[in-house]
């Protein structure tokens, strides 16, 4: 009789599938909460303690730790030595294991959990069964997810699993403990480079193609992190694509830089428009007036819910995506209006450590902290004769916001809290200078000036000067930094240096 060993965290679809392997001849057994469940469903099984002949001791923290159990997992069924081994100490072949792990990430990211408690969510015994299991595949078949559990049943009502699927469910078997050992590892490290960086990702969708049709792509979330666009909702809309994703995520991130009421529009992964205002809606409206030809086909990002006013106006233009924290019933009724418009549901996001930024090179990875820079007029420091008046100090941290979220060479211009003209990519700081100057027009006007690096040459400001700027704000480090600040003084522009840059590649 084949002997099949249950212990899972998640007990969705549990019962179903012990009916199953009843069905087909398996003796069951179980652990604690694993057994109460199926003995509430009157499914019959045995307690693992009938395995190991010990009884579970430390509150739990010792059930399967046991050759009872491993020796079950790990005899081959190939070596006869093993086979009388377990005969000669009155052990048991385990010929199935389904186990899935303590609820270790839903518990460290719950409002108000304490250590000990978190600590307590830490499985010791679920990997170690998980890990023998897989080691030997070839004779014991080991699950780890329940929408494995039907096919699964199917495959063993038709003469069992093939090697290669065997293979394939000890791979999601690592994959499942190596993903839970990275968020452990993740919550109790204060050091964010430590000599071995584990992380992982849960597959949440394949994706049509990557950047470019030639290109496979799929779209993974941290199992480690709450909310964010691992954990958002789509509403409406047709299936999201790789640039889709990329750029909601620009888009979320620089929505999410203000507490007033924000809307960003990104088109390949550049801010066209951006605008912080009393409410959402004249943001959107502000942000859309940035650059109107660029906006079509962009992704839209706010950090209000998404109400009637606001909808209509996004629904009056072609664009791929609207990302917000939530949307109104009458907003939904509106963008029902766009049925191909893709309308993400997302929450801020929250992870069990400091959250890290990952970027893949040939044979490696890069890994930084969030760029969270701001400009504080306590530490900026003031090179021009003209000091920047109350409304320019705001008007430049509102620019230097958004500036560190367009790539190098990057410049923005704003005006009453919107971006006016936004320069992003170039290869010389002038040509993005002149690029941005271009894109606000008369709008310059008044306007302050944000430049992601210093002002190699003065030629940039000298432009900036002529469209009407009042006041740029850069990091300074130039060996040319006073023809920069002569060119300001000559046309009382005020000039503040930050001392940090925002280069962003």
């Amino acid at each position: 009789m084949p002997r099949a060993l249950l212990s899972v965290s998640d007990k969705s679809g549990l019962p179903d599938f012990a009916r199953g392997l009843t069905a087909l001849g398996y003796e069951l057994y179980s652990t604690g909460g694993t057994l109460a469940a199926l003995s509430e469903a009157s499914i019959s099984a045995l307690p693992v303690s009938e395995l190991t002949g010990f009884p579970e001791i430390l509150d739990g923290r010792v059930k399967t730790l046991h050759p009872g159990v491993h020796g079950g997992l790990l005899a081959r069924r190939d070596r006869p030595e093993h086979l009388a081994a377990l005969e000669e100490h009155g052990l048991k072949a385990i010929d199935l294991l389904c186990v899935n792990l303590y609820p270790f990430v839903a518990t460290a990211t719950r409002e108000g959990a304490d250590f000990e408690e978190v600590v307590e969510n830490i499985d010791i015994g679920g990997p170690a069964m998980i890990r023998a299991a897989a080691k030997n595949h070839g004779a014991v078949v080991v699950v780890v997810r329940p929408d494995r559990y039907p096919d699964l049943l199917a495959v063993l009502a038709s003469g069992g699993p093939s090697p290669e699927l065997r293979r394939e469910l000890a791979a999601e078997a690592y994959a499942h403990t190596a993903a839970y050992d990275a968020a452990v590892s993740g919550w109790l490290r204060e050091d964010p480079f430590p000599p071995e960086l584990p992380f992982a990702g849960r597959l949440v969708q394949r994706l049509r193609y990557g950047e470019n049709p030639h290109q496979e792509g799929a779209f993974y979330r941290l199992p480690s992190a709450a909310g964010g666009l691992g954990a958002a909702r789509q509403l409406q809309g047709g299936e999201l694509s790789y640039n889709n994703l990329q750029d909601a995520g620009a888009a979320f991130t620089l929505a999410g830089e203000f507490q007033h009421p924000a809307a960003a529009i990104i088109k390949h992964t550049n801010p066209c428009g951006c605008a912080i205002s009393a409410d959402v809606a004249d943001a959107y409206r502000r942000a859309y007036e940035c650059d109107p030809v660029s906006a079509y086909g962009g992704v839209v990002a706010l950090n209000r819910p998404l109400d009637a006013d606001t909808a209509k106006e996004i629904a009056a233009i072609f664009v791929e995506v609207v990302i917000a924290p939530g949307f109104r019933p009458e907003a939904l009724r509106v963008m029902a209006t766009k049925p191909k418009v893709r309308l993400l549901e997302a929450m801020p996001a929250r992870a069990l450590w400091s959250d890290l930024e990952f970027r893949s090179v040939p044979g490696g990875f890069l890994v930084q902290t969030p760029d969270r820079g701001r400009l504080d007029p306590e530490t900026a420091r003031v090179v021009s004769v003209r000091q920047p008046t109350e409304a320019e100090w705001e008007e430049l941290a509102f620019a230097w916001k958004v500036v560190k979220h367009v790539k190098s060479n990057a410049i923005v211009i704003a005006r009453e809290s919107a971006a006016v003209g936004v320069g992003a990519g170039q290869m010389s700081r002038v040509e993005s200078v002149n690029l941005a100057v271009s894109r606000a027009g008369d709008r310059s006007k008044g306007a302050v000036l944000a430049s992601d690096a210093f002002f190699p040459f003065p030629d940039g400001v000298e432009a900036a000067i002529a469209a009407g700027v009042t006041a740029i704000a850069q990091p300074g480090g130039s060996i040319r930094d006073q023809d920069s600040i002569g060119a300001a003084d000559r046309a009382g522009v005020a000039m503040v240096f930050t001392g940090v840059r925002h280069f962003r590649h």
